[in-house]
């Protein structure tokens, strides 16, 4: 068994994603860690809730601090465009939900969580990269005992979404994003190169619903507003799957290629968010990549494949 945090920022993509974490019989998804991103820390904490709810979900939430690592940033404003007002497609969300949160922020939770369970934990994480970043400078020894860092992220031989230069979750917080990318920890970056391969199809997201009414109906209902606005950016209808190929990639690593080499992230200029990396064996003058742990970037995926795991996964 994996044994997972999920460090999310709910968000129409997140809750696919989650609910694949929760269904796969592999997964021990054993917290749900919540940051900003797609929604304030408000909304997508309490979006964790209402999916934790809904989905019967028996992982404790811990809520982040929703502050990037350097606290001269202030966020931009919310892509109410893309996840809607309420960071879960317009369903109108209940505005407060009935259940409790951990009383630890999500820094502490992860770095109790991880020493509690010394070499077992990947952290899979899908929005900023703050709490993680956060939870280094807390406790650096921790990057000795987590087994490995899933990151949905970046974006390396393709241009960015949110510039061209940057992928959104890395730009919401770059100076955090290259913490963790330097840390001695064993990373794996999930970026634009590959997700932007894998289509949900509003279709086939009909037929797996058909399939399993109970849980499936809501993250119909969720992704429709997503579709809609993915509609200028796929040929069909259709929502790019980026989270869930960061989950995808724990259980069916053999799906994708990879590229090692150390990795870096702008901060600041035009390229502010940019994910760099020197791959390993190329020759260069000393420099900023020098004495980083060699970590891995994801450019290449095979899709079909991908997305056949995650429909089946959906519909247990």
């Amino acid at each position: 068994m994996h044994k997972v945090i999920f460090d999310t920022d709910p968000g129409v993509d997140d809750a696919m994603a989650l609910l694949f974490l929760h269904n796969h019989p592999e997964i021990d998804l054993i917290g749900i860690t919540t940051v900003f991103g797609n929604a304030s820390i408000e909304t997508t904490t309490r979006n964790a809730l209402f999916l934790k709810r809904e989905w019967g979900i028996g992982a404790p939430v811990a809520k982040g601090d929703g502050k990037t690592y350097n606290p001269m940033r202030n966020p931009i404003d919310w892509p109410v465009m893309i996840h809607g007002h309420d960071g879960l497609g317009n369903i109108d969300v209940p505005d407060t939900i009935d259940l409790p949160l951990d009383p630890r922020p999500a820094h502490r939770f992860i770095i109790e969580t991880v020493r509690a369970n010394p070499g077992e934990v990947t952290l899979i994480a899908v929005g900023r990269m703050s709490n993680l970043a956060y939870a280094l400078k807390e406790d650096p020894e921790i990057a000795g005992l987590v087994k490995q860092v899933i990151i949905m992220g970046g974006a390396f031989d393709v241009p960015g979404n949110i510039t061209p230069a940057a992928e959104a979750n890395i730009h919401g917080d770059p100076e955090a994003a290259d913490v963790v990318m330097g840390a001695a920890w064993k990373v794996v970056v999930v970026g634009l190169d590959v997700t932007m391969k894998t289509v949900m199809l509003r279709k086939r997201l009909a037929d797996l619903t058909a399939q399993n009414g109970k849980h499936l109906k809501l993250l119909s209902d969720i992704s429709q507003f997503y579709i809609d606005f993915y509609g200028q950016h796929v040929k069909d209808e259709g929502m790019v799957v980026h989270d869930s190929c960061a989950c995808v990639y724990l259980v069916a690593p053999e799906l994708f290629e990879t590229r090692s080499g150390a990795i870096r992230v702008v901060a600041g200029g035009i390229a502010d968010g940019q994910t760099i990396q020197k791959p390993d064996g190329r020759g260069f003058p000393p420099g900023n990549w020098d004495d980083l742990p060699s970590q891995h970037a994801c450019i290449g995926i095979d899709a079909e494949k991908v997305m056949a795991l995650l429909d089946e996964t959906l519909v247990r």
